[in-house]
């Protein structure tokens, strides 16, 4: 083979201009050379992608890569189109592509140009790939993300525990698997599904040094989170959501707040995200809000941050997913925002599957659970996890090591956990061995007569949290050991044993209390909630509203609407960024009418002494949905109304109470595409100078006044948005 002829340094400085290979790439590029099967446990951003990507270009053949995402597909294909001058040299194979684009890319294999052929594992199973596939010199295979084979993986995809038969089928050749996560457990699982138990294992270090972990309880999470992109202006981050509902409202209520973002999930159009990646790669955005579902495969070396508005499902999907951050070596933030309820929220979905399936599943959040709620370093719970030990005493890159707690010598609570243990047989998991010790007569308890050992309550003056920080404590000590297959059977170690034999000082710390954080569902952003205004000072704006109508010659609703005045006689925005977040308000309003108000407001507090309510004042979107989305995305798109309404199942009444709600909020649409196909010029002309001189917004006497012969109350409503649009926002 050509590798022998010059150093494998030469073909790395050629296709891709690097002098130096990153930690363990050399070693295992040449044991994949060499036809040898490869497992390649790496972190994220430790180079994995050119683990195959260099041998498929010195090897005859095509590389086939098994990836299980679109939108990683096409990031990996243009990176590697980007380092050859030949176009045919990657290409993917998915659902994504139609007949002419497949038989393209099928003549590019057969003609030798195309190095790297990226497939869905789904496309993989398809007869006609399979036969065409059995025609083509293959030089290995990579299966890319492979913890999806796993059911223990935070991504389990059916489709990869169906690949080996599949490759045996296309021919007998070497595979690489590589993943960036993977406990013990999953690395065992993977390597027996995929026939590879003889497979050479790389195994790089899981401590990404440049990331900060921190953890905060989930109280104003959105303003929070917009205080945080604040601070960190002009940087490209991420916001995992638990829901696409969740990914929407938040990636809404970014952008009213002036931060360049955008939404990425799996509901929507796949050209949609194409777009919105190659957005976020341009900079054209700074931050994409996506579901925890949806990986994203984005390959950006410079995320600075990675922001969980949810908890993940697993520590994996956490590790995974805060590992985008920071790729280049340099500063990445990782914030996670924790209420226990979304744990619960969590252990619900899990209900009406296999039993197997759900201790799974309450397995991996428990691993979560004890990482979002403990007060040691977290750097040192997530590398435990992986099965690696972390010997710093301090990180001093977490907000636990930043800002540690006070401990205490936990000698005599740790040996009654591990008397516990012993006294149960090393027969149970966590959540039992701190019933026993807290005297909870719970019915696996009575079922296997633990209410009657000696130890049983001896822990009752402490609550089961306090109990359950002693166990995570002994297991990160090594003093307990974790039985995985045995669904978290804890097993004394030989270090617990002389442990007990001889207790020396052990310093423990409380686990944080995160159980009086609210739930997503309660979040409240907008306006001044439940506070009254000021009506000193609304009777004020008022009285300005008439007089700067009177001079613009519009009616006072027009300047600013009754719910803007009432938020700003709460809110007592003095600057015009302040008033920008009322709601109602906008750019548009702000610039166009507001200076007199901000200039009344600013008087009024410094005269009356007024204390501000120095909080971050967060634009609200009004609840806006899934469907406001949608509307303003088709209006842009110049959509029938009528067929947007059809297309949503709803009747033409309530689309035009959603534009309302819309423009009512500060945000300018232009319809005039569709009124003009309905209302003709001089009725519309009509409406508009009715509207000028109204007392009143109301739509119902304004159809009183011009007449319901001539118009319908659609066509007021129509008029009526048209008019608040173009004058008010």
């Amino acid at each position: 083979m050509l590798v022998a002829e010059k150093p494998l340094k030469n073909y790395l400085k050629k296709y891709f201009g690097f002098g130096e290979f990153k930690g363990e790439q050399e070693e295992i590029i040449r044991n994949v050379l060499a036809g040898n099967d490869t497992f390649v446990i790496m972190p994220t951003g430790g180079g994995k992608s050119l683990c195959y990507q260099l041998p498929s270009l010195i090897m005859d053949g095509t590389a086939i890569v098994v990836s299980p995402l679109i939108a990683l597909m096409k990031n990996q294909v243009d990176s590697m189109r980007g380092f050859s001058s030949e176009s045919g040299v990657a290409h993917f194979l998915n659902s994504s592509l139609n007949k002419g684009e497949i038989a393209s890319v099928r003549q590019d294999i057969k003609s030798g140009k195309t190095k790297l052929l990226y497939v869905a594992p789904e496309s993989l199973t398809k007869e006609e790939n399979i036969d065409f596939l059995k025609g083509v010199p293959i030089s290995f295979f990579a299966i890319d993300e492979a913890h999806c084979i796993s059911e223990w993986g935070h991504d389990f995809r059916p489709e990869y525990r169906r690949l080996r038969p599949i490759i045996e089928a296309i021919g007998k050749v070497p595979i690489i698997a590589l993943t960036a996560t993977a406990t013990p457990k999953v690395q065992l699982d993977i390597q027996k599904n995929l026939g590879m138990m003889d497979a050479l294992v790389f195994k790089a270090s899981f401590n990404r040094a440049n990331l900060y972990y921190e953890v905060r309880p989930k109280v104003d999470v959105v303003k929070e989170i917009i205080r945080f992109i604040r601070q960190n202006a002009k940087k490209s981050g991420i916001i995992y959501c638990l829901s696409r509902k969740k990914v929407e409202e938040i990636a809404s209520t970014l952008a009213v707040n002036g931060i360049r973002a955008l939404p990425y999930h799996a509901g929507l159009e796949a050209a949609v995200r194409a777009d919105t990646q190659d957005k976020f790669l341009m900079e054209e955005i700074d931050v994409i809000v996506a579901t925890i579902a949806f990986g994203m495969g984005i390959d950006k070396p410079d995320v600075r941050f990675v922001i969980h508005h949810d908890i993940p499902k697993s520590l994996e999907g956490y590790y995974q997913e805060t590992g985008r951050s920071g790729r280049d070596g340099r500063e990445g933030k990782c914030v996670t925002f924790y209420s226990y309820k979304d744990i619960e929220k969590l252990e619900k979905f899990m209900k009406g599957k296999p039993v197997a399936e759900q201790e799974v599943g309450k397995q991996l959040l428990l691993e979560t659970v004890g990482y979002a709620e403990t007060s040691v370093c977290r750097r040192k719970v997530l590398l435990n996890y992986f099965g690696e030990t972390y010997t710093e005493s301090n990180c001093g890159n977490c907000d636990n090591c930043l800002h540690p707690k006070k401990s205490f010598d936990g000698r005599e609570e740790v040996c009654t956990v591990i008397e516990t243990v012993l006294a149960v047989k090393e027969k149970f998991a966590m959540d039992h061995i701190v019933n026993v010790i807290t005297g909870r007569n719970e019915n696996a308890v009575k079922l296997h007569s633990h209410d009657s050992l000696e130890i049983f309550g001896e822990g009752a003056d402490h609550e089961p949290k306090f109990w359950t920080a002693i166990v995570r404590q002994a297991l990160l000590a090594g003093l307990l050991s974790k039985d995985i297959e045995t669904y978290g059977t804890l097993k004394v170690t030989p270090r617990g044993t002389a442990f007990l034999n001889k207790p020396v000082k052990f310093p423990v710390v409380e686990d944080n209390d995160y159980s009086n954080t609210e739930s997503d569902d309660d979040d409240d952003f907008g306006g001044g909630g439940g506070v009254a205004a000021d009506p000193e000072l609304f009777a004020a704006l008022k009285d300005l509203r008439k007089k700067i109508a009177r001079q613009k010659n519009v009616p006072p609703f027009v300047v600013f609407q009754d719910p803007s005045l009432e938020e700003m006689a709460i809110q007592y925005p003095v600057t015009m960024d302040e008033l920008r977040n009322i709601t109602g308000v906008g750019t548009g309003k702000a610039s166009k009418f507001g200076k007199p108000f901000i200039d009344l407001i600013g008087k009024y507090v410094e005269e009356n002494e007024i204390e501000r309510p120095m909080d971050l004042v967060v634009k609200s979107i009004v609840n806006k949905s899934v469907l406001k989305v949608f509307i303003i995305q088709n209006i842009d798109r110049k959509i029938s109304l009528d067929d947007m309404a059809s297309a949503k199942g709803i009747p033409l009444k309530q689309l035009l109470g959603e534009i309302e709600s819309i423009v009512g909020s500060g945000t300018r649409v232009d319809i005039n595409y569709y009124i003009n196909e309905v209302i003709d010029e001089d009725r519309q002309e009509e409406v508009f100078t009715y509207f000028k001189s109204a007392e009143s917004d109301s739509a119902e006497r304004a159809l009183m006044t011009l007449g319901e012969n001539d118009y319908s109350l659609e066509d007021i409503r129509l008029m009526r948005i048209k008019f608040m649009s173009e004058l008010g926002n």
